[in-house]
């Protein structure tokens, strides 16, 4: 399988550079993976497509303001140290810009000098160790001073840093959003609570490895990245209830998809706790628990594009989003949305 299988050409105008007012008025385009039929509504719609008894899984993973804009404390040379990971207190892994002026022992000043980073190690993959040196609180300082991460095709300065963030964020840790949740407004998950739907969430931290693209022929030749995920007792009791009842698990968004597959064991049961994972979902890949999924359009050639292959089949994919090309949808971080029905399930 060849990652140029996952090639399609997108126009630039149709990549959403801003968050629509209302989050839950964007489009929705519901796929039905038995048939590939497909069908066009507004993301308020989806409660047509849930019953009683499913259970709907979200990650609750709160995006950090991980920019930082700073100067190297010795020559005022303007840098750009990304968070990506707390590996101890006050050590981070992070991406730097431009990565020739930063070599290890460098420094950086941020802001009014109320923090101060040195480059302690280059990791192998380029990536730099940082030891930041501040009084306070940590958060209280990036929250100050960091910028919200936005993905590199969006342009446009975001002028509120909550639309970046779900109604239901609570643990911070993530470098991008978990985007498919950001369609949901607190008034339609009270409605899809009192339709009997149980609502459960799990934690992935979602890291920048989302965004780099595919550099191997060979889709099995890529090696995914780690992200830490969390599912607690009362989580992993919903979706085994729901399960063993013969009720649908439906996730929201491929981060809550890897979670529980990740934490799915031998007896299909999901188990509560936390770890890292770099599952890789591509074609061929046999779901263990989830059997729907709603979705953000995805990037050509991505590992996102190839999971949503793998639950909906290729073919399918590639046609439904010939069809949201053609009919103007609005694609990524901001775009519109895509509901994978659980097979057996007609969109009509």
């Amino acid at each position: 399988m060849k990652t140029s299988d996952f090639y399609y050409d997108l126009p630039p105008e149709l990549i959403a550079q801003d968050p629509l007012s209302d989050r839950s008025s964007s489009r929705l385009l519901v796929l039905e993976p038995d048939t590939g039929n497909i069908r066009h509504r507004t993301f308020c719609d989806i409660t047509d497509y849930l019953k009683s008894g499913d259970c709907l899984v979200l990650n609750d993973t709160k995006v950090i303001p991980a920019r930082l804009i700073g100067v190297k404390s010795d020559t005022g040379a303007a840098v750009e140290v990304f968070l990506l990971k707390r590996r101890e207190e006050g050590i981070w892994e992070t991406i730097v810009r431009p990565g020739k002026k930063l070599r290890q022992g460098a420094r950086v000043t941020f802001g009014d000098g109320a923090l101060e980073g040195e480059i302690i190690e280059v990791l192998p993959d380029g990536n730099r160790l940082v030891r930041f040196e501040y009084e306070g609180i940590f958060e209280n300082l990036l929250d100050r001073l960091g910028q919200m991460p936005l993905p590199p095709y969006i342009t446009h300065k975001l002028e509120d840093r909550n639309r970046y963030q779900t109604v239901y964020a609570r643990y911070e840790g993530s470098a991008a959003a978990p985007t498919a949740g950001l369609h949901f407004t607190r008034e339609l998950l009270d409605n899809i609570s009192q339709m009997g739907v149980n609502i459960c969430y799990v934690t992935l931290h979602v890291g920048l490895g989302t965004f780099r693209p595919v550099k191997v022929e060979d889709v099995s030749d890529h090696h995914m990245h780690t992200e830490w995920y969390n599912i607690t007792g009362e989580s992993a009791s919903l979706i085994n209830d729901a399960r063993a009842s013969g009720h649908r698990i439906i996730c929201v968004g491929t981060t809550s998809c890897r979670c529980i597959e990740s934490a799915c064991q031998s007896d299909g049961k999901v188990a509560c706790g936390s770890g890292e994972t770099d599952i890789f979902i591509y074609p061929g890949y046999k779901f263990r628990v989830m059997d729907g999924l709603i979705t953000n359009f995805h990037l050509p050639e991505s590992t996102l594009l190839m999971l949503v292959s793998a639950l909906a089949g290729k073919d399918n994919i590639m046609k439904a989003y010939g069809e949201a090309i053609g009919e103007r949808y609005r694609f990524f971080s901001f775009g519109d949305a895509m509901f994978i029905l659980p097979r057996g399930i007609s969109c009509f």
